[in-house]
């Protein structure tokens, strides 16, 4: 049964909100102001029909936006689009008390995105590979992307083929792609078994394809060419399944920021620094010692510098930072500037101890506006002046935002 209503404003992720009384009904696909029908469920409804569009809607550019749950605002048009993403990080610093100098957001083009992660399942017609509907573990099998980099797009039958050859198991499973410098690394996950047949046929598939490497499990099937992701101009062999910053512009726009707040240190610790996205570009005019659990990448980032030219000295350190943060102590012995970048939900326990620091320059991180203000309201209580936030649509039409913080704390008279 359909029900008339009005949406009130979009929510965290990106639904259009109507007031119904004292609750709150989610109908996805829809925007402020304007008058709908839809199926109204438990707090949540499907978009039948709208009545009255709001200006800001415009015509998706996907043939597969409103099915696929890889995207939620196609429909909402470019200015107004920025403007909520931008609000996202100005509500999440509100809510810690923060009035902070929120910039533009950085804007990421399309046909950007570098490194996707696809649902995989074989069924009895066919080997679906694209994203899950949203709110659901159904796969829509994709034809087209408009945020993925045209070389994973021209690859979707190879990619099949590729899944369809080395699924040992009915369940969905999931193929990472990354489109780098020397073709595309692709990483298998939860595929079952991998035999020697499969492996065999694999391997002719990715050499026919021009793949650079494929992997299962974090284990090498075959790699003709070693991926290459760049930090700046120093080439990077990232390991299998390795995390890369989904769009390179939006990477080249964050390292900037970092890199120019943090140019008066001498030496810089970056935490939770991967296989190097910043610490690789900091070491052309500071020391910088790197710290992350993920031992492979690790041993990525200390082969890079070790191949690179140019580049003052760079020291590395397997800790796991949620664990054993890097003590107060530590980093007033050694640093002038201190860069982290932690998975989403942030370095509260990390937070406290560069807050306790005197480490004059930080740039914080975040791909979560609510942890990155949660870990930017204890540097403002332990003495640091936030300088700026800088937001980063590195994930196009999703809710998902970027954003980078800069902070200083004056020096002490002694």
């Amino acid at each position: 049964m359909s029900t008339a209503l009005t949406i009130d404003h979009l929510g965290s992720q990106g639904d259009g909100v109507a007031l119904s009384g004292n609750s709150q009904i989610f109908v996805p696909f829809t925007l402020p102001g304007e008058r709908v029908t839809a199926a109204v469920g438990k707090n949540r409804a499907d978009l039948l029909a709208v009545l009255d569009p709001a200006p800001e809607r415009v015509v998706p550019a996907c043939r597969h936006f409103g099915t696929c749950g890889g995207c939620a605002l196609q429909h909402m048009a470019d200015p107004a689009y920025r403007a909520w993403k931008r609000d996202k990080v100005v509500a999440a610093l509100k809510g810690r008390g923060i009035d902070a100098p929120v910039g533009d957001i950085v804007v990421c083009p399309l046909h950007s995105r570098r490194r996707v992660v696809f649902a995989v399942r074989r069924t009895e017609r066919a080997m679906l590979l694209g994203y899950n509907q949203a709110l659901s573990h159904q796969i829509v099998d994709i034809e087209e992307c408009p945020i993925s980099a045209p070389a994973i797009v021209a690859a979707r039958d190879k990619l099949r083929d590729l899944a369809r050859i080395l699924a040992n198991t009915g369940d969905a499973f999931r193929m990472a792609v990354t489109a780098t410098e020397t073709g595309l690394d692709i990483e298998l996950r939860d595929a079952g078994k991998l035999t020697d047949a499969a492996r065999h046929a694999a391997s002719r598939l990715a050499i026919g394809a021009g793949f650079a490497r494929v992997s299962v499990d974090g284990e090498i099937v075959i790699e003709p060419k070693k991926p290459v992701l760049m930090a700046g101009d120093v080439a990077v062999n990232p390991p299998p399944g390795a995390f890369a910053q989904a769009v390179a512009h939006a990477e080249g726009a964050m390292a900037t920021l970092v890199i120019e707040h943090l140019r008066r240190a001498k030496n810089v610790a970056d935490l939770f620094c991967g296989w190097g996205t910043f610490a690789l570009r900091l070491a052309k005019r500071s020391q910088v010692h790197a710290v992350e659990a993920d031992a492979p990448a690790l041993a990525a980032l200390d082969r890079a510098f070790r191949f690179a030219d140019g580049l003052k000295t760079v020291t590395t350190e397997k800790r796991d930072l949620f664990r054993r943060p890097l003590t107060f102590k530590e980093i007033d012995a050694r640093f002038d500037g201190l860069v982290f970048d932690p998975p989403r939900a942030g370095a509260e326990d990390q937070a406290r101890q560069i807050a306790r620091s005197s480490v004059p320059y930080v740039a914080a991180v975040s791909c979560n506006p609510v942890t990155l203000a949660r870990d930017l309201e204890i540097l403002i209580s332990g003495g640091y002046a936030l300088k700026s936030v800088t937001p980063v649509d590195q994930f196009l039409w999703s809710p998902h935002v970027e954003a980078v913080a800069l902070l200083e704390k004056p020096k002490k008279r002694r």
